[in-house]
């Protein structure tokens, strides 16, 4: 596993620190980094791997099933999570001497190890990892129940997201589509390829596994395996940057990773047959694992040479941004020079898919489902996809006037419709939960729901400040301006908004229950109460004050930009669109509050009708008399001597 990056690093020796500009720092430097990085890839897949395998391969049944016990999922996540955990502690040590290209005696100087941590991101993104990587393995040894895994679940997309993003994919032109690319593909790695991993080492330590958690492992690597070729390819255009396949070593290592991952799908596919035929899997298993330790070496290989996209003429907005924007944002061009935003485009057509497939699931067993719900639901995806891959999306980075409609849209805007789809009302509906199957959709939702984190998220006091907060925070202290000047950080602001405002607004007017409802004044007054705030954000950015990440404005330098008149529009945009949708969602708020007034008043007069009142108000008057019967006068008590207590 890790021979193909150990044997790339030492055929190339210092050639890729000279192209880079960069000394070398010694071949035992260069080595252990090549390893480290192959190890610590390794752990993460198999770490996540355990933990999909824990929360959604489990053959967990009836009411105990949410409990996770001493099963061999947690097991394997103990031991991986804790090596993942160790290996990113020592990459941080190495790639603070590899990127700076020092040898390890520099290390004993003043103040090396703070200069050399801040020298490159690289010190930074592996201590994401590590924290990640501890959260995960803290969780293994003291989770009990499968809500206890959620929180270890999101730190390892991050911890397995943070060296990717900021390494190879984050340079040269198109990098905004090859830094989507690169994501998704290596989450998706990750997961196809650790779940195979911890079910191979289920089967071999004599723990089989039931047909329905097979047939749950072929759909998720019939889902995924496509998606990763797809990227691949896209990946491969992006480094390539117009070179042939067989001119540079990047090209060769693609072809490499190819042959792995085709051993891969030879043994997805021979497993399944196999499978279906209960017959042994001993060979597919072998390939798969052959399959997959390839493809993790082969890309640790590839981060120790640079590609050819490193070395293409790059303009200052390449190099930001990773595509032009020669002319000025007119409304034409707004609406017609169009740039696909992966990140969203991909993560909304799955949520189309999902929602689709569950409304067809629920009409097949012939119950009804809203009309308006399911175009509300596509509508808002429709809302993210426009926003982020037409003009205004392209145009959001180098235009704080454009930004500001793109974060109004994606905060205030798109989360109005998705919240009115209520897709977990639907998914809770669409599917079911059987004692004698293994715990599966409707069961996670449920448990998800009954959360008690989940509970503390919705606390309309937590949802409200960062709802309000998010803006003065981001824009007013410098955030904002730091993380323009990277796509990864551009894309977590977009995804920032979309999950506040679905928070806020799942409060106010969702369909889906939230775990701590609030009473319709209460949502009048929660509404009521965040309009000022806006007014206020919108007010300041007008005032004509200092400018909003100024200095990378000014870096980009384009003829066009006028950032007084684009802060300026910002600021009525804020206003604006902070105030037009509240009071949209006042209006629906006051129809949903006369709608359950009208419902009230219907179930009341059935029961008028059906005598049922009558009855409770002898029941009410039961229960006044027994009260005033508690209230009234007790006799005192009978005091006896002390001679007539022992006779």
């Amino acid at each position: 596993m890790i021979a193909p990056a150990v044997v790339t690093t030492v055929q190339v020796g210092v050639e890729p620190y000279e192209l880079l500009h960069t000394s070398f720092p010694g071949l035992d430097v260069a080595v252990l980094t090549a390893a480290g990085q192959s190890i610590a890839d390794l752990f993460a897949v198999v770490t996540f791997g355990a933990l999909l395998s824990a929360l959604f391969l489990r053959d967990a049944r009836g009411r105990d099933a949410g409990q996770l016990g001493d099963v061999f999922e947690m097991a394997v996540l103990r031991v991986s999570s804790a090596g993942w955990a160790t290996v990113s502690a020592a990459m941080i040590l190495l790639e603070m001497l590899d990127s700076s290209g020092l040898p390890p005696s520099q290390l004993s100087e003043p103040n090396a190890i703070p200069f050399l941590y801040e020298a490159s991101a690289f010190p930074k993104a592996w201590t994401v990892t590590l924290i990640a990587a501890l959260l995960t393995w803290i969780a293994s040894v003291f989770a009990e129940r499968w809500t206890g895994l959620l929180i270890p679940l999101w730190a390892s997309c991050f911890g397995i997201l943070a060296p990717v993003v900021v390494g190879q994919i984050l340079v040269g032109p198109n990098h905004d589509l090859g830094g989507d690319a690169g994501a998704y593909q290596s989450l998706l790695t990750n997961a196809a390829f650790g779940v195979v991993l911890v079910a191979i080492m289920r089967v071999a330590t004599g723990r089989p596994i039931a047909p329905e958690i097979m047939t749950r492992i072929f759909w998720i690597l019939a889902v995924a395996l496509p998606v990763v070729a797809a990227s691949d390819l896209l990946l491969a255009w992006f480094k390539l940057a117009g070179t042939g396949l067989l001119d540079s070593v990047t090209g060769w290592q693609i072809i490499g990773r190819w042959a792995f991952l085709g051993i891969f799908v030879a043994a997805y596919l021979g497993w399944r047959v196999l499978g279906k035929r209960r017959l042994s899997a001993t060979w597919p298993a072998l390939a798969a694992t052959v399959g997959i330790a390839g493809w993790v070496g082969m890309t640790a290989a590839m981060t120790r040479f640079p590609p050819p996209q490193y070395f293409v003429p790059t303009s200052i907005s390449q190099v930001f941004m990773g595509f032009e924007v020669e002319v000025p944002p007119t409304v034409l061009v707004l609406l017609t020079n169009w740039r696909p935003n992966l990140l969203f485009l991909l993560l909304a057509i799955a949520a189309v898919t999902v929602y689709l497939w569950a409304v067809r699931n629920l009409r097949s067993r012939g119950d009804a489902w809203p009309l308006g719900r399911t175009l509300s639901w596509i509508a808002g995806w429709g809302v993210v996809v426009f926003v982020t891959s037409s003009g205004l999306g392209k145009y959001s980075a180098p235009d704080f006037g454009v930004h500001m409609v793109v974060h109004m849209s994606l905060n205030m805007l798109a989360p109005v419709l998705l919240v009115m789809g209520g897709i977990a009302t639907l998914l809770l509906r669409a599917t079911r939960s059987s004692p004698t199957a293994p715990a599966g959709v409707h069961d996670w939702i449920m448990w998800a729901l009954r959360w008690r984190v989940l509970r503390w998220i919705y606390n309309p006091l937590v949802i409200f400040v960062l709802f309000v907060g998010s803006y003065y925070g981001l824009y007013f202290s410098g955030i904002f301006g730091e993380f323009m000047r990277f796509h990864w950080a551009h894309q977590l602001m977009n995804v920032h908004f979309l999950i506040i405002g679905y928070l806020f607004y799942s409060l106010v007017i969702g369909v889906d229950r939230p775990p701590l409802p609030l009473p319709h004044i209460g949502k009048l007054g929660f509404v009521l109460a965040a309009m000022p705030f806006h007014a206020f954000f919108g007010v300041i950015l007008m005032s004509g004050g200092d400018i909003i990440a100024e200095n990378f404005y000014r870096n980009l330098g384009l003829p066009w930009a006028d950032l007084e008149a684009s802060q300026y529009f910002a600021g009525g945009v804020a206003w604006a669109g902070g105030e037009l949708p509240l009071l949209l969602v006042i209006i629906a708020l006051g129809i949903q509050w006369s709608r359950q007034d009208a419902k009230d008043a219907r179930r009341s007069d059935r029961h008028q009708d059906t005598g049922h009142a009558d009855d409770r108000d002898a029941y009410n008057q039961m229960l006044e008399k027994l009260a005033a019967r508690s209230a009234g006068p007790r006799p005192a008590p009978t005091r006896t001597s002390a001679t007539e207590r022992t006779e």
